[in-house]
């Protein structure tokens, strides 16, 4: 029941907002405060009994899913707060009309929908369907203004992520195919029956099936070199959307990949998905070094560190391990915690400068100085400074990498975290300083989009400084759930 509630909570809000615009925002809002309770309640029942089920339904919670679920209606709620402030600053401007306005608050909730059906379901077909819905979902709300740019970039995303899970789906349909010949049931997609399967599955259809996944929903997490939808789109989005594709959509990307990786791990030989995950992580932490070295749009380099972090997150995924695999996890909230916070304050630079251009942005510190704060604060979170969140958990997969044999890749990481160090601060460094544009006007805007941008900074620091111990549990039991613990 817990699971139908969860999601049948944005699917109510989205019809609600549609039938209701006098109280769109309210509803709104008080839509996604719902969706991160139920959230709240699906993990407080997954700590308590391991496993919360819908029989029936194809839907299933382990420790993996109710962390995700959480992260993605959390982050959601970050968004989610900004959307009312940001849509009659953008009326107000003239960049959107008041139809495509009301028709942004119902698609946001049914984006939530999506993501969160990906990571609930118990049926790996199920997710393939859901990750696809994400797709259709989203595509409408890059082009929310109608700009040629925007139009392009929802074009350039809807037909790489579909050809991407196309891919994906040929990757289900050999394991599906390989786990029938041994006769298995109807469920034969479940993650329970997969994992139990595994060792009795062919040991090259498994590795060839992963390689079909890997493209596939790599594509979708923004992976090099399938990666190139992603700095057009999210630099295109609507702040609120940009947040939450950056914060969220491309883990759910990764969640699959981990799915997949664990099945595989015990059809094949060791150290095969790892060495593909290790491989396409450099990769992209390659590609979004040499474009964040010298970034001229901030939207654009946002969206490139994105790619960045994902394939350290494939790193850890790839140097295995409680080390590993719980750095990874943890690296992918506290990304999701910075990145958001990043994009929802972009927006708000965006609509006062009117620029996303690196050049013409100067004085922020002095025109809108708690947003200033905010964005260098942030920013300091997200290349890893301590006492960040992120600085321990890149800290953990590195660690992994230099003690699991991994020491070339993880000495290779290390030297690419640094380039993009020095990039991303030399950029922000020229954006906070000098003299404000003339005529630009002081003082912030409304001030209650800060107020999850604030909590999410409080929490990258607690998350640096002192580690919870019950965040250390549940990422052990995380991993010991999906099985990857070794």
């Amino acid at each position: 029941m817990t699971l139908l509630i969860l999601l049948a909570t944005p699917l109510a809000g989205a019809a609600l907002v549609a039938a209701d615009g006098r109280r769109a925002d309210a509803l709104h809002v008080a839509t996604a405060l719902a969706t991160a309770a139920g959230a709240g309640v699906l993990a407080v029942q997954v700590g308590r009994s391991g496993m919360v089920a819908a029989p029936g339904w194809g839907l299933g919670a382990d420790a993996l899913s109710a962390f995700m679920a959480a992260m993605v209606a959390g982050i959601a709620l970050v968004a989610a707060v900004g959307v009312p402030a940001y849509l009659r600053a953008e009326q107000a401007a003239g960049r959107l009309v008041a139809a495509r306005a009301r028709a942004f608050r119902p698609l946001f909730h049914l984006f939530v929908f999506t993501m969160l059906l990906a990571v609930t379901t118990d049926n790996a077909g199920l997710v393939w369907v859901a990750v696809e819905g994400t797709t259709l979902a989203s595509v409408f709300l890059i082009t929310l203004e109608r700009t040629r740019a925007s139009l392009e970039a929802a074009y350039k995303y809807l037909l790489i992520c579909s050809v991407g899970i196309a891919v994906a789906f040929i990757g289900t349909v050999l394991l599906y195919a390989d786990i029938q010949r041994l006769g298995e049931s109807e469920q034969a997609l479940y993650w329970s029956a997969l994992m139990a399967a595994a060792p009795r599955l062919s040991r090259r259809v498994v590795e060839l099936s992963f390689v079909f996944l890997l493209i596939g929903y790599g594509t979708k997490a923004g992976l090099a070199p399938m990666h190139t939808w992603l700095p057009d789109a999210h630099s295109e989005a609507p702040a609120p959307i940009s947040a939450l594709m950056s914060g969220v959509l491309l883990n759910v990307g990764l969640y699959a990949l981990l799915r997949f990786k664990a099945v595989t791990d015990l059809a094949a030989a060791p150290g095969y998905t790892g060495r593909l995950l290790v491989g396409l992580g450099l990769a992209s932490m390659a590609v979004a070094a040499a474009s964040l070295w010298a970034p001229r749009n901030y939207k654009r380099m946002l969206a490139y560190s994105s790619v960045e972090h994902v394939g350290l997150v494939c790193l850890g995924f790839g140097f295995g391990g409680f080390w590993g695999v719980g750095g990874a996890l943890l690296h992918m909230l506290t990304h999701a915690l910075a990145k958001s916070s990043l994009f929802v304050l972009a927006g708000r630079l965006l609509q006062r400068y009117g620029s996303a251009e690196v050049a013409r942005v100067r004085g922020l510190t002095q025109a809108m100085p708690w947003t200033g704060a905010a964005f260098l604060a942030a920013t300091l979170a997200l290349i890893g400074l301590p006492p960040f969140g992120l600085f321990v958990s890149e800290i953990l997969v590195l660690r992994a990498g230099f003690a699991g044999g991994h020491a070339w890749a993880a000495g290779a990481a290390l030297a690419l975290l640094v380039a993009v160090f020095g990039g991303v601060l030399r950029a922000v460094n020229r954006m906070l300083h000098g003299a404000p544009p003339e005529g630009l006007p002081d003082g912030e805007p409304s001030r209650w989009p800060l107020v999850p941008v604030g909590v999410n900074l409080a929490l990258l620091v607690a998350l640096g400084v002192a580690f919870p111990a019950g965040l250390a549990a549940a990422l052990a039991r995380i991993v010991q759930a999906v099985g990857l613990g070794g």
